[in-house]
């Protein structure tokens, strides 16, 4: 079991790489600093495809060892590259498996594909992409170059960091802990990946310390625990409220007043917050006045 001397209800902290970009990343037609044209989404999502898929097929991670030791949760999660010695080895491009994310892009949504390869599934539910989680994590570039890294667990709002991060985190469940005398936890059966993201899903245009510009990015993520967030207070949990349930609550804008519903306290725009519209008569259902399928916090008749 994997021990930490954390308190699982610490403050959030902050990683200032993935909480750069704030709540998404939206690509604009503009100048980079210096003059620079920013390049076009579709032409770089097709390099950084071919990017990635070179370091797929010419990486492997240490699967053996999580093979044979599968209890073993102080195992590390390393990356090397297919030779000499080591030339037997299955490449990640066998492993992966693929994710399809757009990207607003003058507002137009650009395809792209990030990869991930799940080394351990996790007991518990995955988490939404806009609850919050505790992880440990690594982060690097295709020539292996290390820009990001927590070894202590670091709670993370999904919704303030860059896309690609909360895709590939969602793609795992959490896992069990137990509480020692002394304060410290032991964590087990918690969710381990790997994510590959083209730069579309992560810093694109902007270069931040050892990450240059238009560089697709690579983490290694354990999940300990989550914990739903409610953004706007309204008393629904924000996973839930994705109302079209394609997975994106940062979609859904029921008022159509520009603010998504996990955001707005008052869903429907009818003047009263939704959560004095929920379950007005406690029976834990939520209301629907005239009966017509839709409930109250999300009619505005």
């Amino acid at each position: 079991m994997t021990q930490f001397r954390t308190l699982y209800k610490q403050f959030f902290t902050s990683s200032p790489f993935l909480f750069l970009l704030g709540i998404s990343i939206f690509l604009a037609a503009c100048k980079k600093d210096g003059g620079e044209e920013i390049r076009d989404p579709n032409t770089q999502m097709v390099d950084d495809e071919a990017s990635l898929v070179t370091y797929l097929q010419t990486h492997f991670y240490n699967y053996e060892d999580f093979q044979s030791q599968p209890d073993n949760y102080d195992l590390e999660i390393i990356i090397d590259t297919i030779a000499g010695e080591n030339a037997d080895k299955t490449p990640l491009f066998n492993q992966v498996q693929t994710r399809a994310v757009d990207v607003t892009y003058e507002g137009e949504l650009v395809p792209h594909t990030m990869y991930y390869l799940t080394v351990r599934e996790g007991v518990k539910e995955r988490p939404s992409k806009v609850d919050s989680v505790y992880v440990t994590y690594k982060g690097n570039l295709t020539n292996g170059t290390v820009f990001d890294n927590s070894t202590l667990p670091i709670w993370f709002n999904l919704t303030e960091v860059v896309p690609g991060f909360r895709e590939g985190v969602s793609t795992i469940g959490a896992g069990e802990y137990t509480v020692n005398a002394d304060g410290t936890y032991n964590f087990f059966n918690y969710g381990q990946t790997i994510f590959f993201m083209p730069s579309g899903l992560g810093y694109y245009s902007r270069s931040q310390g050892a990450v240059p510009a238009y560089a697709p990015l690579v983490f290694r993520v354990s999940l300990y625990t989550s914990h739903p967030s409610d953004h706007d207070g309204d008393g629904i949990p924000s996973g839930q409220e994705d109302i079209d349930g394609d997975g994106n609550p940062f979609n859904d804008d029921t008022d159509g007043n520009g603010v998504a519903n996990m955001r707005d306290p008052d869903d429907d725009g009818d003047g009263i917050l939704t959560r004095n519209e929920l379950d007005t008569d406690g029976d834990g259902v939520y209301d629907d006045s005239d009966n017509d399928g839709i409930p109250d916090y999300l009619d505005a008749d």
